[in-house]
């Protein structure tokens, strides 16, 4: 598989060759090549000159647009999850699922673009507004400065083209440099939908020409999901541009005395080791109430038992490998370090190569990196607690604030963990993982600011403008 890659509606290659190789295997997936600093000034320019454009692009056509590319991504459904799936490692079950997420997010892309209304306000609250009226309107921000992530790497661009798109915003999309394939795949479609020339370019690039995209004035917004060191970095050199960043967490699961076990196994399993636990919202940390402890553990380590590892692409295939093999030996050293502090390895713990074998651990401490760091890694600690404060106590013990599972039959349990879990998200008789592509969807404390989903992302993509007039 050879791909150039997208510039402002051409296609384009440099003699800077970047390999894509499969995370199973080490077999080369595909070549494509890196953007050096004149394709990016070229697609910045390109994005400033059809600004105006976009800011009278009908809404109709945004949606007849959007919606040409929705049918497109249905009718390459198996080809974009076979790419997703060889360049990440990532389970074709999943990835046919992460596909099917990303066709979507362009669906909801589509109908709110249809939605970008305004509003009548009267004035004459005061004397001095007497015989005066407002009128809001949302004009696009302008130019918009991407960063994506390896993990979901075609659904968490998309939630960052789509609502560019239905805004009417000129996008500039750096995708991760090891899985760069998929969403090139889609800037196919992108471009067979008709989507205007200028208006998207999708560019690999290296850090230091990618670090334009946070640096440079003319972007109006810079959008980043990835790690909170990174992150917070960007905000920091980002200047007078709107930021926007979701950086990730170890969330946490409370299984109250009330709850059903079985549904809470059979939710946290998956929650737990789905794509090796390379999620945002990968429940880390299990705290299940004392009585059902014993009762919990043995079911969960039961199914965790009967997962099936191997070869991404082999539909039976629960768990493969790590993204790469730095990150599976990070993940093991971070499991010996919890069991040298005198954690209780329940299940699994071994590494073959980027394989890591699903892992339990008890008797934990909040001292451990398995506890207190974002693993990325399939990896879940399980503690048992008394009080349901005291579980919200130690979900709110950690530096992120992504999401948060609550199982639980009771609605006070609910409403207390609603009202005092510090986190964007607190899901109920579900796990912390569980999120479709319209709700808001951000953290708190280090797990970033400012929200995705395609509507509240767009908000972020529109700058308010008031007209008073008399009447």
């Amino acid at each position: 598989m050879t791909r150039k890659f997208y510039l402002a509606g051409s296609w384009v290659e440099s003699t800077e060759k970047l390999e894509v190789f499969s995370p199973f295997d080490g077999s080369l997936v595909g070549v494509t090549s890196l953007a050096n600093r004149s394709h990016l000034e070229t697609a910045i320019e390109q994005g400033l000159l059809i600004k105006d454009k976009l800011r009278q692009w009908p809404s109709h056509a945004r949606y007849e647009t959007l919606m040409r590319l929705v049918a497109l991504m249905k009718e390459k459904r198996e080809y974009l999850a076979g790419i997703i799936s060889k360049e990440t490692a990532k389970p074709i079950s999943y990835a046919l699922g992460e596909t099917d997420r990303a066709i979507q997010t362009f669906v909801i892309a589509a109908e709110e673009s249809r939605r970008i209304s305004g509003e009548q306000m009267l004035l004459d609250w005061t004397p001095a507004g007497n015989r005066k009226e407002g009128i809001i309107k949302y004009f696009p921000v302008g130019l918009v400065a991407a960063i994506a992530p390896f993990n979901f790497p075609l659904n968490l661009a998309c939630h960052k083209l789509a609502p560019a798109i239905a805004t009417g915003c000129p996008i500039i999309l750096k995708p991760a440099g090891r899985t760069p394939l998929s969403v090139l795949a889609l800037a196919e479609l992108i471009d067979k939908a008709g989507v205007p020339h200028g208006s998207v370019s999708i560019l690999p690039m290296d850090r230091e020409t990618g670090d334009t995209l946070v640096t440079d004035p003319r972007f109006a917004l810079l959008t980043f999901t990835g790690s909170p060191e990174v992150g917070w970095d960007m905000k920091n050199r980002a200047g007078k541009k709107r930021v926007v960043l979701e950086l990730g967490g170890n969330a946490g699961v409370i299984v109250s005395s009330t709850a059903n076990i079985g549904l809470a196994v059979s939710k946290c399993v998956p929650g737990a080791f789905a794509f090796s636990g390379q999620v945002c919202i990968h429940t880390q940390r299990i705290y299940v109430q004392r009585t059902k402890f014993d009762l919990f553990i043995e079911s969960f380590t039961k199914a965790t038992a009967e997962l099936k590892a191997g070869d991404p692409l082999d539909s039976d295939t629960n768990i493969s490998s790590i993204i790469d093999e730095n990150n599976a030996i990070r993940v093991e050293n971070w499991i010996k370090e919890a069991i040298h502090g005198g954690a209780d390895l329940l299940f699994g713990g071994k590494r073959t190569g980027t394989y890591v074998e699903p892992t339990i651990l008890t008797n934990t401490s909040s001292s451990m990196k398995v506890c207190y760091g974002e693993i990325f890694g399939p990896v879940v600690i399980i503690e048992p607690y008394d009080e349901f404060q005291e579980a919200i106590a130690l979900i709110n013990d950690s530096r992120y604030g992504l999401q948060a599972g609550v199982f639980t039959d009771s609605l006070s349990e609910m409403n207390q963990a609603f009202d005092e879990i510090e986190t964007g998200g607190v899901i109920i008789n579900d796990v912390p993982t569980f999120r479709v592509d319209h709700m808001p969807y951000g953290g708190v404390k280090d797990s970033g600011i400012g929200r995705e989903g395609i509507r509240f992302a767009m908000h972020d993509m529109l700058e308010q403008k008031i007209l008073v007039k008399p009447f």
